[in-house]
């Protein structure tokens, strides 16, 4: 009994954890959840994640206080936990790690910001600062509202897909992620 025991965990311990795949089908896949995200993530909700006072204090610079605006960073609850439970289900259809983040433009500047970053962590823009410089590629998704590939970091592919408001205006992206790299989900 003992032997069978061990002989079971070994082959369970030998069995890579799910990794992407393929680029194409990785591609395919990410390309899939972008498509999809981009219908079920609710725009006008997304625009209330960020309150004003946070907003207030992103767009003025303390030169006394370089970090005001991470210290005064604030959300409205609802909005924010309701769009990060839609967006961790999302990229839960992946049978590899996959996270699905949620770009937004900083009012008045032609900066973006990271609403929200999930479970691995994963993305190809983010500079760990609360705001920075709008890649290009976010704002070409931002103007056009196609969906577009990036594999600018080696190992990385992402997919960018549009947020809409109800009235149809593109109010953000939605960075569709994964890496060869990723722990599988249950890593973590």
């Amino acid at each position: 009994m003992k032997a069978t025991v061990w002989l079971v965990l070994g082959l369970v311990l030998a069995v890579p954890p799910a990794r992407a795949g393929a680029p194409a089908q990785t591609e395919k896949t990410l390309d899939e959840i972008a498509r999809v995200a981009t219908i079920m993530v609710d725009g006008d909700v997304c625009q209330h994640i960020l309150t004003p006072r946070a907003l207030e204090h992103m767009l003025k610079h303390d030169p006394r206080d370089d970090w005001q605006a991470g210290d005064n960073y604030d959300v409205n609850n609802e909005a924010f936990i309701q769009t990060k439970k839609t967006l961790i289900r999302l990229a839960m259809i992946a049978p590899f790690p996959v996270d699905v983040n949620l770009w937004m433009p900083v009012p008045t500047t032609k900066d973006v910001h990271i609403v929200i970053r999930n479970k691995y962590d994963l993305s190809q823009f983010w500079n760990g600062d609360l705001e920075q410089p709008m890649p290009a590629p976010v704002q070409q998704v931002l103007k056009t509202g196609d969906r577009v590939t990036v594999a600018e970091k080696p190992g990385m592919v992402s997919v960018l897909a549009p947020v809409r408001n109800s009235l149809g205006e593109i109010v953000g992206v939605l960075e569709v992620v994964s890496s060869n790299s990723a722990p599988a989900h249950d890593e973590q």
